[in-house]
């Protein structure tokens, strides 16, 4: 995997997420206790033997360099290759919503071309699985393919939109929808794209050049006749984190021990950045029932099929159930947590009850008191 790099891209912002995105990137999003989003890229890049990584960045994005640093947790740190960070050149929060992602593309086009790499694997932001791509990109070398898109079986008990492909007898994409509820295929793409690097450099010229603006819809969808786009299946866990409903409904799903073990072990360790934080205190009047619980949480009051993140304080006769608490969030003595999330450093004082409906989760921005 020496002649393959790959480019992370940050900069697309998904209006659905915005209680959770108002401040930070959709890669620093926090997810199952001690991780964020963009933990599960690096690491299935890192275990790939991929060590040549780019992150496309919003304005957005201090949490984000704050996280990952220089990659030392995923192995990253090299003379010659690593971890690049490559900002925005524009002044905008979201520069994909307005101006599509090929702007942003042809603003880092030099390092594509500078990288030794022959290969491109282009990753999305909102992707939560663990796969191992070496299979992948030995596929797209082998059937000589310009791009290969990876994809899944789509499975409809998350409802929201995504984008479909189509394929033949030979796994030769036919069709390819972005965003789309029209279910015309079962074949729902990861957003993990291989490309040949001299295919990523003329889509990207071309497409800048005539004022297009979206990679995969006028990269790939307008240019299925002209380039050999193969398709490859994969089977596995796979989270899509573009709603609040899907958001909450993965972190739920990780309370079951075999999507646990298949996200963090299966295919190689999930890594996140260090922090040395004391072991949960439980007193005696607390109880806990299946629950994921981080360390440096103080546990008096009861806590149910929820996900606590790092240093929450659950205050004696406070009740948490069927929720997601995030760094440091505290619910005071007395209150009633049901279907809720908490972002970071928010506080539910004693008493308050919040009741949210697992479709309809309630959301409690970062910093709020309730």
């Amino acid at each position: 995997m020496k002649d393959v790099m790959s480019i992370i891209n940050d900069t697309a912002h998904k209006s659905s997420l915005k209680e959770l995105t108002l401040n930070r990137s959709l890669l620093s999003v926090p997810i199952g206790g001690r991780y964020r989003v963009v933990d599960f890229a690096l690491s299935n890049m890192s275990n790939s033997g991929v060590k040549n990584i780019g992150i496309l960045t919003q304005s957005k994005n201090r949490s984000l360099i704050d996280h990952v640093r220089a990659g030392e947790e995923w192995d990253l740190v090299s003379k010659r290759a690593g971890l690049f960070i490559l900002p925005p050149m524009r002044l905008s929060d979201y520069p994909n919503t307005e101006d599509g992602d090929i702007g942003t593309y042809y603003e880092h086009l030099d390092y594509i071309k500078r990288s030794r790499q022959e290969y491109v694997i282009i990753y999305d932001n909102d992707i939560v699985c663990n796969i191992n791509l070496v299979e992948s990109v030995e596929f797209h070398r082998s059937s000589n393919a310009e791009i290969t898109v990876l994809y899944t079986l789509r499975n409809k008990k998350y409802s929201e939109k995504c984008t479909l492909i189509e394929t033949g007898d030979n796994e030769q994409m036919t069709d390819m929808a972005i965003d789309t509820e029209n279910a015309f295929s079962n074949k729902e793409a990861l957003g993990i794209y291989i490309l040949n690097k001299k295919t990523l450099v003329e889509i990207i010229e071309n497409c800048h050049a005539r004022g297009l603006k979206s990679l995969e819809m006028d990269g790939f969808v307008k240019n299925i006749s002209k380039y050999k786009i193969m398709g490859f299946g994969w089977i596995g866990y796979y989270a899509k984190i573009n709603s609040i409903r899907n958001f909450f409904n993965h972190n739920m799903d990780l309370l079951e021990p075999d999507i646990w073990n298949e996200l963090f072990f299966k295919n190689g360790l999930i890594y996140t950045k260090v922090r040395d934080e004391p072991p949960t205190k439980y007193t005696k009047e607390s109880k806990v029932k299946n629950s994921i619980v981080a360390n440096g949480c103080i546990i008096e009051g009861m806590v149910e099929n929820s996900v606590l993140f790092r240093g929450v304080r659950v205050a004696k006769g406070a009740i948490v159930r069927n929720s997601i608490i995030m760094q440091k969030g505290i619910v005071g003595e007395g209150a009633s947590l049901r279907c809720a999330i908490l972002d970071k450093q928010a506080k539910v004082f004693a008493g308050k009850q919040l009741r949210g409906d697992k479709h309809y989760p309630v959301v409690v921005e970062k910093n709020s008191r309730i």
